[in-house]
This record gives C-alpha cells, structure tokens and sequence, in this order.
C-alpha cells in the first residue's frame, strides 16, 4: 500500500490519510487538479495552512483570479511573488502563497533568456503582448513554468499548486505540449525561415517563395500584424527551444517521486466524471494519483431515521393523524388515547431524530419558531400543540430532504469507487457558509485529515 492511505475494508474504498501524505518529506509538490467550482483553490490553501501547521514550508501557488485565497489568508493582495502567511506554522513550518500572473512570468522567462535589447524588442512587440495574456493555454503553461521556477529556487520543501480553472481539467496536462506545438508548428518556422537564410538569400525567399502566402495572411491578418508576428519570430528564434525544453523538464518533474496528485471533485455526476477522466489520463502518463477529495459532502447525525419514515410522519402530523411509531402503521392505537397525546409521541421521536441537526435545519426552525410565535395561554392548548406540529413538520421534511441528498450523493460517490476501487478518498463535509478567513481554512483541514464528513 502507497504511502498516504490506508485500508478499509473490501466494500469501501481506501481512505486518502492526508496528514501522512503531508507529514512524508519525500512529498515535494501537491497538485490539486479537477473540474472548475469544486473547491481546488480552498483545498489547496487548507492543505497548505495544515502543512505549516505540521512543521513544513510550504508555499501555495494558485491560478484563481476570484483571489479568494488572498482574502481567506488575511493579505491585502497576492502577485507573482511568494509572500509569507503571517499567524501560520509551527514546529519551524512557514506558509508563502502567491498567484499566477502569467503575463509577468512571461515576461521574466524573456528577461531571463535574452539579450537586453532583444528583450526589450520581444517586450514591446504588439504580438507577443497579445500572446502573453491571452493565448490559449498560455496560463496552463505558465503555471508550468512558475512551479519548475519553485522547485529549483528550494526554499520551502513543499509546493501545492491550485491548477488553473478551466473547462476540462486536463488542459493543465496538455497545455505545455500544445503551446510547444505552436512554437515548433509549420506556421512558426515558415514565418522563421527568411531570418534564418538571412541577407539577400532571405529576402529572395520571402519576396519568391512566399509572396503568394505572405499575400493572402496580409489579407486574412493585416500587413501590420503578421509584421508584427514575423518580427517576434525572428526576436525569439533562439528562446522556441528552451520552452519546449523547460515543458518537457516540468512534465517529468510531475511523474518523478515525490509529486503526488489530488483530484478534487464534489459529489455531483459532472464532477465526478471529469474526476474519473483526470484519473485515468493520470495513469495514462505514468503520474502519481495520491487519492481523491471529494468536497462539499452532506452528513446527518439522525440517519437512523430514513426520508420515507420522516415524510410519512410529517404527513401524519400535517393531517392530524396518528403514527404508532413502534410499528410504523397508522390508526393502530388504544383510541381512548386523545389527539394530545397521540401528537405528542409523533412530536417525542422527531425531536429524537433531530436531536443532532444541521446548521441549515437549526436555522430553518428558528425561522419557523419566529414565524409562528407560539400562542400564549396555558400549557397544553390546542393552539400550542398545533404550532409544536407545525415546527416538527417541517423539521421532518428537512430531514428527509437531507436523507435524499445524502443517498443521491452515497449512489454517484459509488459509482465511482466500483470504477475506481483503487483510488483513496477523502470526504469533507459541506460547510454552511463560504470559507473566508484562517479560522475555516484550518476547520476544511481538519476535515481533510479526517477524510469523512462530520455526522457520517
């Protein structure tokens, strides 16, 4: 068995231990991959908070633009520059956290590989500032490049990096290979081939070889943008190699021990099959899948009360029936016995099925109780006891939605796990409200490294 799991049993999955996976000082980058909006970016700074925590230091890379991390971490602003996380760490851990820019890392990777004057020629170039921020998969490889950046500076001994949101989660795979495509693509060399030949032998290919081509891109382009483009393929003719060489480093650097992948979905049909597909291209490039985080999961403390009984009793309550509640048949007992106290053995086992509520359901009684003050009088009135029915109701059939829920999510979670038996899992309970300071990041760690939802 890998290190950061461990076994359950036959029937379940294995559980993602998250604490040994961090705790391992064999594990030097943590990527949290997956489909858009299901939590990669709190996932990755609360295991970047739980790792400082536990002595590391670490650094959080993330490629939100909601800079939602910067908030939840108490800084004014995160940039391109790692900035340390005060209040954070302990046992000699600290925690840095930056956010991609990727126009400002393309910039430094030309500062770093050219010439000054050739770099200020490629800086100043219209096309090159179109293509530094907004290429497609620019960003995805630029993160590429940020993160073999880190690792080679080694200053902290774990990088997690939040992959950049994105319709398919495998364009964080595939972008490396695709901008190195179009660097290296037929387009770029025959645009480089003039600059390559150079003096008048240049110029005699572009005027004859190329002037019906040139001619018809001038016309679909501009004149002024595929000069543009020629003279930013002649600027960084000597730089093509180099990223291609740097996307292929960082690529291995991603299958090498020590990098462990956590594929974070939510437990809806979409999310989990965009999971199973990072899954299996993972495996596909021989790169190592440390488990599954699978956030935003719904718990009860009363499941020992299913929705059909919750609904079937909120009925009977509604309708001024009676539930023996030992049998769960209606209209069975004494009926010398009055409505009073019939009510009130309906009323005894729902409080004792949500005797362990939710915040949402806590929160929906109170506004029950505030919209229906109980009337005053003396105990025991038909008014009151009517009111008490009401609330119970309405407990009832929160509780059987929760249960319905939490089944639809138990089914989709399932089908997964018999896809994938082999993938640890790690559930984190659906909090009540969004995660916006230090205190709810290291309460999502605390679920991680419990790895099942509270109430489960």
């Amino acid at each position: 068995m890998s290190e950061g799991v461990d076994t359950v049993g036959l029937d379940t999955p294995p559980r993602l231990a998250v604490d040994r996976l961090l705790d391992d000082p064999e594990t030097r980058i943590v990527v949290c991959c997956g489909a858009g909006g299901v939590g990669k970016t709190t996932t990755a700074a609360a295991l970047g908070v739980r790792a400082a925590g536990r002595g590391r230091k670490a650094v959080v890379l993330t490629i939100d633009p909601a800079r939602r991390l910067a908030q939840s971490m108490g800084i004014d602003s995160l940039d391109n520059t790692p900035r340390r996380v005060a209040g954070v760490g302990a046992d000699g851990g600290e925690l840095h956290a930056m956010m991609l820019d990727m126009k400002r890392t393309f910039d430094e990777i030309v500062e770093a590989h050219a010439d000054g004057e050739r770099a200020r020629a490629i800086l100043a170039n219209p096309f090159y500032q179109s293509l530094s921020a907004g290429f497609a998969g620019t960003q995805e490889y630029m993160a590429m490049e940020k993160l073999g950046q880190l690792r080679a500076r080694d200053d902290w001994d774990l990088i997690i990096v939040d992959t950049p949101p994105s319709r398919s989660a495998l364009d964080f795979l595939d972008a490396p290979k695709r901008l190195g495509s179009f660097l290296d693509g037929k387009f770029i060399r025959v645009l480089m081939a003039p600059a390559k030949v150079g003096g008048r032998a240049g110029m005699k290919f572009l005027n004859v070889g190329m002037s019906m081509m040139t001619g018809t891109l001038s016309k679909l382009m501009g004149a002024s943008l595929l000069k543009d483009v020629q003279t930013f393929v002649a600027a960084m003719d000597t730089m093509f190699g180099g990223f291609r060489t740097r996307a292929d480093a960082t690529f291995r650097l991603l299958q090498a021990p020590g990098t462990a992948f956590l594929v974070v979905a939510a437990p809806e049909p979409d999310a989990l099959r965009e999971a199973a597909y990072f899954v299996e291209r993972l495996a596909a490039e021989s790169m190592p899948l440390a488990g599954l985080v699978l956030n935003r999961v719904h718990g009860s403390g009363a499941d020992q009360l299913s929705a059909e009984r919750a609904l079937a009793a909120a009925e009977n309550l509604e309708e001024g029936g009676i539930v023996d509640q030992e049998s769960g048949k209606a209209g069975l007992r004494d009926t010398a016995a009055g409505p009073t106290e019939a009510a009130g053995t309906t009323r005894t086992t729902a409080t004792r099925a949500t005797a362990t509520p939710t915040a949402d359901t806590a929160g929906t009684a109170r506004t029950a109780q505030t919209a229906n003050p109980p009337e005053t009088g003396s105990p025991g009135t038909e008014g009151d006891t009517a009111v008490v029915d009401q609330i119970t109701a309405g407990l009832l059939r929160l509780h059987a939605e929760r249960m319905q829920v939490i089944a639809r999510e138990q089914r989709t979670r399932d089908r997964f796990t018999s896809l994938h038996p082999e993938v640890a899992v790690a559930e984190v309970a659906a909090l009540p409200g969004d995660v916006h300071d230090l205190a709810g990041l290291r309460a999502i760690g605390e679920r991680l490294a419990a790895g099942v939802p509270a109430g489960a």
